[in-house]
Formats: C-alpha cells, structure tokens, sequence
C-alpha cells in the first residue's frame, strides 16, 4: 500500500469535527484516550499554529489481540485521527490496512479490516461525506 494517509475535507471548522468525532466514538461506546490541542500548546509557549487536534481512540480488547500477535503494532495504537485548519478543515488518519503489511498481520487480519471500515466510516461521518 503506497499512500496510507487518508485526508478528507471537513465543511465544519476544527473544532467542531474534532466534537462531532468525540460524539460519535461516545455513541459507539469506543474509548477516548486524548485529545490532544496542538495549536493551544503552541500558543501556552509563544508560538503560533493554526488550528490542529489530534484524537487518540480505541478498544483495548480490539488491539490486545493485536498486540499479543506483534507488539510493534504498538507503536500506531490507539487509533488516531488528526483534524487540521489548512485551507478548510482537513481530516486525516493512517489506513489500518497499511499495518497488514508493515506487521505482518496475519492471524488478525479481519480486526485490521474492521479498523479500516471504522476509519473511513469516521472520516466520512465527521468530514459529512455520503
């Protein structure tokens, strides 16, 4: 898989997608770990970076088993997707079916296809794209 970055366009602002994500992993019960406000950082140590948030989320009952088949795997869990202001807001996120290849994912091979339709069903649902 060449390009595993996934972005899409979002026609509400940052912050406003980043709570409409953080509303929809509530309804599906799927845990926020952080989320993480990279322009308000800047701005705490004087500097300037236009709106960009980061959310980090997941089911660690979904990524043990991950996890327990290879550990790198560690490395990219929680999911995470990044909510940017650059000409509109941009929405993006790393297929999780890049990892099939990168870890060498076998035995959980349909928990990886699983995170990539609940990725693009995200994006999708936050970036309001039928």
């Amino acid at each position: 898989m060449k390009n595993s970055f996934v972005v899409r366009s979002s026609k509400l602002s940052v912050s406003e997608t980043a709570a409409k994500l953080k509303s929809i992993l509530e309804t599906k019960s799927i845990k926020l770990f952080a989320h993480i406000d990279h322009s308000a950082a800047a701005k705490e140590n004087g500097m300037e970076l236009s709106d960009e948030q980061v959310l980090i989320f997941g089911d660690p009952k979904v990524g043990t088993h991950l996890m327990q088949e290879e550990p790198a795997i560690g490395f990219e869990l929680p999911l995470r997707m990044l909510i940017w202001s650059e000409h509109g807001t941009k929405v993006a996120y790393r297929e999780p079916l890049s990892y099939l290849e990168e870890f060498n994912i076998i035995r959980n091979r349909e928990i990886i296809e699983k995170m990539s339709i609940l990725m693009d069903t995200l994006s999708k649902a936050i970036a309001e794209v039928d």
